[in-house]
């Protein structure tokens, strides 16, 4: 059989606006919770947030900006960035999302790119001046409502309101001077196929790319990810995981208030004792994380002090998720309904997941299944026909969630999306002859070793039953007979005793091909990371080379 699924088509694509999404669920539960700033006790009904978004998006109205204007968010997890999304989806204006972590070059790239108005950001936070970069980028006058960008670098930027600070209220008084129904009037002027927010895509080689997505293809995956986990308007879901990803805006933002549920912020950034103990003092029925954060929080000394009873589902996604790691979240998170999603920022972000009644062999060893109105495909890289089931080779996915392109570049977005609309993701999956899939790695991780084509994931996931090893990420580096060995890069256990190659080589002899068994073990306290969680194998094969004299 060949390697092809189409996932179901009811309950129907919803064919509405973001803004008219949420108009409709405030009026079916405006008393209900719908968002809470753990870190600041602050808290909102339906009604209080779509008020709070209204005068925002009153306030953006009034500074002159008109459908299809880029507005950019530059702050981690707040409050004042959920109601930002909803402010600009309801005027039609396309929300730019900035990577917390970026210095001024990168800034400067989106702002440029994107042809940035305007920008809401934080003043600062952890190492991050944002006030002084953005003076550095765009010079000083851009912080007034009527200062002009720095023609030096040649940015559009018009005005930033750093959210943190009286420019707020300074914007929500300002939209006081428009008419109440201005909302409404360009509300009325949306189509769900309009463009409403560009995220930029990692860029491990050259530039980030702006994946350019619409109402319909980030309203419709936040529904049906909730969808498949079950959620109604009595979830509350704790949410560590950025904003400025599709993670924290799309599946767990929208995935929220399509269904009426609660929004809760633990944390500015990530803090493993702190989301447990947001889940426990809020009742959480659900939380998010990529899988760093689940081991984080699983191996913190205070997580048996935790009643994360209340708990019953959630998601873990943004990067392979180990098995081991999966069965803790079941057996001592309580989660007993946690779904695995897969996908990425082009395709909205989810294309497969796991569904809460599966098997714990579905729900701990695969990606899942297609998602509702989607199709997928495994094709071989070389020749782009489909494999037949259980043979490796790339994923493809097609429908509604595939961006509609990146921003002002259709090179790039040629080479991404074929004529037929399918979506090239270059990732290495199988799938099964039930349907579910695997990801095996990124057609550019594989490691090729003496002719043998080798998967990191299979060996990090056999690691992961060592009883020292905690984490693990396994990398091909140079070598002069085979053309590339096996380096794995080991974090241990609290407490554990030292681990080498040999003892490495001695555990999985008998176990693993000769070939599969990695030459090198270098430990680590941490791997290099990109804000989302994805492990930048990049960096730790430059890293490598370098360090065993390879490069």
């Amino acid at each position: 059989m060949e390697s092809y699924a189409a996932g179901e088509t009811t309950p129907p694509l919803i064919e509405e606006t973001i803004g008219a999404n949420l108009e409709r669920i405030v009026g079916e539960f405006p008393d209900h919770e719908a968002l809470v700033e753990f870190s600041t006790g602050r808290r909102w009904t339906y009604r209080e947030l779509n008020q709070a978004v209204n005068e925002v998006a009153r306030g953006l109205i009034a500074a002159g900006l008109q459908k299809g204007d880029r507005i950019g968010m530059w702050a981690p997890n707040c409050a004042e960035w959920t109601i930002t999304q909803y402010a600009t989806a309801k005027i039609g204006a396309i929300l730019v999302n900035v990577n917390p972590s970026y210095r001024t070059h990168e800034f400067a790239y989106a702002v440029n790119q994107s042809g940035m108005r305007f920008l809401v950001s934080a003043s600062e936070f952890k190492t991050s001046n944002y006030r002084q970069m953005i003076e550095e980028t765009t010079g000083p006058s851009s912080g007034s409502a009527t200062g002009e960008a720095s023609s030096a670098t040649g940015t559009q930027l018009e005005r930033v309101i750093y959210c943190d600070t009286d420019d707020w209220a300074r914007l929500i008084e300002e939209g006081q001077s428009v008419d109440a129904d201005a909302v409404d009037n360009r509300m009325g002027e949306l189509d769900p196929g309009d463009p409403i927010n560009i995220q930029y895509t990692s860029g491990t080689t050259g530039y980030p790319k702006g994946a350019t997505l619409s109402h319909r293809n980030i309203l419709n995956n936040g529904y049906f990810t909730t969808e498949l986990i079950n959620f109604t308007d009595a979830d509350r879901l704790v949410i560590p995981v950025p904003f400025y990803h599709c993670f924290g805006m799309v599946m767990a933002n929208l995935g929220c208030t399509s269904h009426g549920a609660t929004m809760i912020i633990p944390a500015p950034g990530f803090d493993p004792e702190i989301t447990l103990r947001c889940i426990a003092e809020e009742r959480a029925t659900a939380a998010y994380g990529v899988p760093t954060m689940f081991i984080a929080m699983q191996n913190h000394p205070t997580f048996a002090e935790h009643d994360l009873s209340t708990l019953r589902t959630g998601i873990m996604a943004g990067s392979i998720c180990p098995v081991e790691v999966m069965k803790r979240c079941i057996n001592d998170m309580h989660m007993a309904e946690v779904g695995i999603a897969y996908g990425m920022t082009e395709t909205s972000p989810v294309s497969c997941q796991t569904r809460s009644d599966d098997d714990l062999d579905r729900r701990t060893s695969t990606i899942g299944r297609v998602h509702p109105h989607v199709e997928i495909k495994i094709v071989d890289p070389a020749t782009g026909e489909t494999v037949e089931r259980g043979e490796p080779g790339e994923f493809c996915t097609r429908g509604y969630s595939v961006m509609l392109g990146y921003w002002d570049d259709p090179e790039k977005t040629a080479e991404a999306i074929d004529a037929d609309g399918w979506m090239h993701t270059g990732d290495l999956a199988e799938m099964r002859e039930d349907g579910y899939c695997n990801i095996v790695g990124r057609i550019k991780d594989m490691v090729i070793r003496g002719g043998e084509n080798v998967y990191p994931r299979e060996i990090e996931e056999f690691l992961y039953t060592h009883p020292d090893i905690e984490d693990v990420q396994v990398i091909g580096v140079p070598d002069e007979k085979y053309g590339e060995e096996l380096c794995a890069w080991v974090k241990l256990r609290s407490g554990a005793e030292p681990l080498d190659a040999e003892k490495v080589r001695a555990f999985a002899t008998g176990k693993l091909a000769h070939y599969k068994i990695p030459r090198y073990v270098m430990l680590v306290d941490e791997f290099p990371m990109t804000v989302t969680g994805k492990i930048r194998k990049v960096q730790m094969r430059e890293e490598s080379a370098k360090q065993l004299g390879l490069a």
